[in-house]
């Protein structure tokens, strides 16, 4: 161990981890209003009509698949009665359709934001930064699983990415298990970490403001008000909530 592993696997993500703990306190006290996705669905759907469901849907299997792969120790698995051969081989098919869905629905997003003129021209400081680097992030982590795990001899990065991660959070850091790993991994690994301290400060903060509350909410009910109609060509009559009504979708 030398002084650029301490600098790479050890002072970085702690780094990183603390600009995101920060950040997100300092973005909600300064910029409520800003806590969003900024979506831009009423200039172009048609591309995020697929684009979005498919990166969406993807990012969740994702990272699903690194809770289970980066958290759990691989002795875990095994006491629950998954073998080794098991786990490996669900989690690379598995993780590799989760990552060509992620893939094709970030580059359809990407396509979206550099050839919609309107779109373009709202793309601010911040995504910028974000699409470049997210993009590099999942590419990365892509390539590494099907040049050492598809189409290479295999990789147990449990063994050795898996270790050095859970060293972090228990604050008993080994940056030596992740020295000697594939260079695909520890590029996937340093670009996590630069995204990690990114978060706050973009688009992605809207993913700790999920509308899960819009899922179980009433609906609204409408009802003309009592009264003559309108003439004809005269201004249409308003709508109001029925009182004690289901909010409408």
């Amino acid at each position: 161990m030398n002084a650029a592993d301490l600098l790479l696997w050890v002072a970085v993500p702690y780094i990183c981890l603390a600009v995101f703990a920060v950040g997100h306190v300092w973005r909600y006290r300064q910029d409520q209003f800003g806590w969003t996705s900024r979506t831009s669905q009423l200039l172009e759907h048609r591309w995020l009509r697929w684009g979005s469901p498919l990166f969406h849907l993807g990012a969740f299997m994702v990272i699903a698949g690194h809770v289970v792969g980066l958290a759990v120790p691989a002795s875990w698995t095994e006491a629950a009665g998954i073998s080794e051969h098991t786990y490996h081989t669900t989690a690379v098919w598995a993780g590799s359709v989760a990552g060509v869905a992620m893939v094709a629905g970030l580059g359809m997003l990407c396509a979206r934001r550099l050839l919609t003129r309107r779109i373009r021209l709202g793309t601010d400081r911040s995504d910028k930064l974000l699409f470049p680097l997210l993009s590099a992030t999942v590419v990365l982590g892509i390539t590494a699983t099907a040049a050492h795990n598809v189409f290479g001899g295999g990789y147990d990065y449990r063994s050795t990415v898996s270790v050095w991660f859970r060293g972090l959070f228990t604050l008993q850091p080994q940056p030596e298990a992740i020295s000697g790993a594939p260079l695909l991994f520890q590029l996937h690994a340093l670009t996590a970490c630069l995204l990690f301290a990114a978060w706050p400060f973009t688009r992605l903060v809207h993913v700790w403001s999920a509308p899960v509350g819009y899922l179980v909410r009433p609906y609204l009910v409408y009802r003309r008000r009592a009264g003559a109609q309108a003439p004809a060509g005269g201004p249409t009559r308003k709508l109001s909530p029925e009182p004690g009504g289901r909010p409408a979708r």
